[in-house]
Formats: C-alpha cells, sequence, structure tokens
C-alpha cells in the first residue's frame, strides 16, 4: 500500500547465522531428562529421531550457528521478508503509537514455518535419510516440511490432528500438491493412535498425539527420521532469522521497539521475533517489554504449570521442563489450530520463569475481531494464529492513546490466512463461539504429570 512504508533489505542481508539465546541467558535451563534414567539425555538418545547435526544444534551453547550455503540460497526465494510500518492502522486507532510488523506470510508456504523446515530437510538430506515423519496442527508446519521435503529429495507424511485435517481441507490439499502424504491423527497406522480410537473412534486429536505417531514411525524404521516444527531448541534457533533481519529493517527506519508481541503454541515463531532482541538486552542494550500471547482455550504460559512433562501424549519422548497443561490435555477445537500445544517449548518458558517477558491469553472472537480490522487497514488477512499478535498490538497501541504516549510496537504477523477462510465465514456468519477448557480434564492431566525430583 502506498500509505504503509516497507522495509527491505537485498539478499545479501539475509543472516549468515542464526542466533542462539543460550549463550546470553542468566542461567540455562534444565535438562531434558530420559524417562527412564532420569538422566539428561544424550545424543545416542536422539539419534532414532534426528540426524547428528541437529542433536548438536539442540545441546550447543554457541552463540552464532553457520546457515549453509544451500539453505540460504533457498531461504533468497522469500528472504529478507519485509517490515511493514502500518501508518493505514495507526490512523484507524487514531493512536501516536508506531506499529510494524515483521510479515512471513510471503514464504511459500505461507508462513514463518521454512525457515526450519528447509534447514532440518537439509541436515537430513546430509544424513542420507530419505524419509521423514511429523505432525502439524493447522497446516502450516506440514505444509513447510513437505515444501522442503520436495526440494531436498525426500518423502514426508504427515499426521495432522483431525480437528484441522476437517476444517483445513486447503492446507491438506497444499502438503499433497508437495507430494506429502498428509494422515488424520489420530490414526490407524499406530499403535498409539489405535489406541486412542479404542477410547474414543471420534477424538478430535490433539498435537500430543500427533507427536506420538509420528515419533512412533520414525523410531520404528531405520530409513525414517522425525521433524519437529517449534517447541526444540533448533527449531527456535533456526527461526532468529525473523528478529535478525527486523533489527536491521528498524535500523534503516531509525527506529526500535518499547514493545515486542509474538503469538504463542509451541514458541517457534515467538521466539524467532523476540530472541535476537532479547540477547542484545541481556548483553547490555536497550530494554524490550516482551510480551507473549496466546489461547485462551490452551493456555499453558498463563494456566499451565511449570514442571518435566512429556512433550506427547503416548509418552514416547523425553521429560522437558516447560509451562504444561498436561500431556493429556486436549483442547477444545478453535480456529487457531497452530496454537493447540499441551506446553510451551522449554526456552520460551525459562525465560517466562525467569521473568524476562509477560504472558497474556485472549479468547478467539477478540481475536477475529482485530484480524478484520487490520485486514481492512493494511489488507493483508492474518493466519487465526497470528491475530493473536494482532489484537495484542491493537491493545497495546490503544494504551497508548489513552496515556498518550507514543512508542513503538512490533509484532511478527506469521503467516497469512488465505487457507483459513472456513474460519473467517464462520465468524461472518456468527458461528464462532468463545470456547473455554474443561478444567476437571485440566485438573485431571496436570495431576499425570511425571514425579521427577528437583533439578
Amino acid at each position: 500500500m502506498a500509505e504503509t512504508i516497507k522495509y527491505l533489505l537485498d539478499e545479501s542481508r539475509i543472516p549468515k547465522a542464526w542466533y542462539n539465546i543460550m549463550a546470553d541467558l542468566p542461567s540455562p535451563p534444565p535438562p531434558v531428562l530420559h524417562p527412564g534414567t532420569m538422566k539428561p539425555v544424550g545424543p545416542d538418545d536422539l539419534a532414532p529421531l534426528f540426524p547428528l547435526s541437529l542433536i548438536m544444534q539442540e545441546v550447543t551453547a554457541e552463540r552464532e550457528v553457520e546457515i549453509p550455503e544451500p539453505v540460504r540460497e533457498i531461504y533468497k526465494l522469500w528472504r529478507p521478508s519485509p517490515l511493514y510500518r502500518a501508518r493505514r492502522l495507526e490512523r484507524a486507532l487514531d493512536t501516536p503509537a508506531r506499529i510494524y510488523y515483521k510479515y512471513e506470510g510471503v514464504s511459500p508456504a505461507g508462513s514463518h514455518k521454512p525457515n526450519t523446515a528447509v534447514a532440518q530437510a537439509y541436515y537430513n538430506r546430509e544424513a542420507g535419510i530419505k524419509r521423514i515423519t511429523t505432525e502439524t496442527g493447522a497446516g502450516q508446519w506440514g505444509s513447510a516440511l513437505a515444501f522442503a521435503g520436495t526440494l531436498f529429495g525426500i518423502d514426508v507424511q504427515v499426521f495432522m490432528v483431525r480437528v484441522s485435517y476437517d476444517q483445513k481441507p486447503y492446507r491438506r490439499a497444499l502438503m499433497e500438491t508437495y507430494g506429502a502424504r498428509c494422515v488424520p491423527s489420530p490414526s490407524n497406522e499406530t499403535q498409539s493412535g489405535r489406541a486412542i480410537l479404542a477410547r474414543n473412534e471420534k477424538h478430535p486429536g490433539s498435537l500430543g498425539i500427533a507427536i506420538s505417531e509420528a515419533v512412533e514411525v520414525a523410531a520404528s524404521r531405520d530409513d525414517t527420521k522425525y521433524a519437529l516444527g517449534s517447541v526444540l531448541n533448533h527449531v527456535l534457533l533456526h527461526q532468529t532469522v525473523i528478529g535478525q533481519e527486523a533489527m536491521a529493517q528498524l535500523e534503516l527506519a531509525n527506529d526500535y521497539p518499547d514493545v515486542i508481541i509474538g503469538c504463542t503454541g509451541g514458541g517457534s515463531n515467538f521466539a524467532g521475533i523476540v530472541f535476537p532482541f532479547l540477547g542484545a538486552q541481556l548483553r547490555g542494550g536497550r530494554k524490550v517489554r516482551i510480551v507473549a500471547i496466546e489461547p485462551a482455550a490452551c493456555p499453558s504460559l498463563t494456566r499451565g504449570k511449570y514442571a518435566y512433562d512429556f512433550g506427547d501424549t503416548a509418552h514416547l519422548t523425553p521429560h522437558a521442563k516447560m509451562y504444561t497443561l498436561g500431556s493429556t490435555f486436549t483442547p477444545p477445537g478453535f480456529h487457531a489450530g497452530g496454537l493447540r500445544y499441551h506446553g510451551m517449548a522449554p526456552l520460551v518458558s525459562h525465560i517466562k520463569e525467569l521473568g524476562l517477558i509477560e504472558a497474556r491469553a485472549y479468547h478467539q472472537i477478540k481475536c477475529f475481531e482485530a484480524g478484520v480490522e487490520f485486514a481492512r487497514a493494511e489488507g493483508i488477512l492474518p493466519a487465526p494464529e497470528a491475530n493473536h499478535a494482532v489484537r495484542a498490538a491493537i491493545d497495546e497501541a490503544l494504551k497508548c492513546k489513552e496515556e498518550g504516549v507514543s512508542r513503538a510496537i512490533l509484532f511478527n504477523l506469521c503467516g497469512h490466512g488465505h487457507f483459513d477462510m472456513q474460519a473467517y465465514i464462520d465468524y461472518f456468519a456468527g458461528k464462532l463461539s468463545d470456547q473455554d477448557y474443561d478444567e476437571a480434564e485440566l485438573a485431571m492431566a496436570l495431576s499425570g504429570l511425571p514425579s521427577v525430583k528437583a533439578a
């Protein structure tokens, strides 16, 4: 739009290294534990699921991890992604705030997810892997890995949460277009899936269940590895290209954020925009206020317990200390499918526990209202997940108006909503409701947390 300033960098400014916040934290996060020995996991424990290169990235404390040139070459298809000044939205809100958004919807898959999908596919290809399994909620991660798999000649099988499989057929079609096989989860293809269906043949699924199915398949085959689209350290690491580019773009704009906002499900897009700025702050740079926004129907950061838990429902994964609602928790089927995970990334959980970030939860109708307002001002239709960040940015801008203060607000618009039109159709038809989790189910899930002595 003519009224919107677009800050761009050329291809030479794509970061040459990912940023690792582990190097700058005041204290390291608690170790991931083997569920059998209760000792910290080592490379051999993770080898059945990941290639050694990604395992090393998972545990490294080096501040910078070099981005391989083949990965940077593919990044050039859409990176650097644009940073926009939302002047039309500012005028619509009549706010003195300066609102910026980093737009990741320009990637081939329409979200931030290819930043790590391409990297993970590359390292698997280099290790001689021919097949990858994964899970997906809303389908953005599944479509991103399908895209990356086809670039590197890797077969991809995606277990998609059943409620999203039914709600988002176009995401499924995109995965199949890229050559992936998409299976609704829980499925009859795994022991963990069959066990769930035996108890409830109409189970809506959850990311925890889909992870169990994907992990089970990968662990049972020598030719197959597993890929995760969020939560793990190496995934968050790959996403830091977002924040690094945003820092350089804001420098061109002669500005710096006072407030940084990101929606949070597993934590990858939030970490991508936030970690480079937080790292600069931890090294003595300018202090920023950081706000994580999550759905009220699956509020791990605001309602969960900071404790060791399994990353999946069938308990095939190690114990990670994180804010969790319990590995057996199944959220209601609200439309932001990418934010339905029962836990939060251990690194994001750790910085929340250290008091370095805030967390806030929103119901979905307020978020869709904000998404429509944003689309009518800026012309970009956000994904349901991204609407949570839009809602918070608007609220912060209105707070600036109320206080008569001009602050710079930065948020990550992590994906477009072009494959989520049924959600908007339902919104305009008045069919959306503000769903809440079942308190009794949450209590039951939390009561089942593994017993782990203080680490």
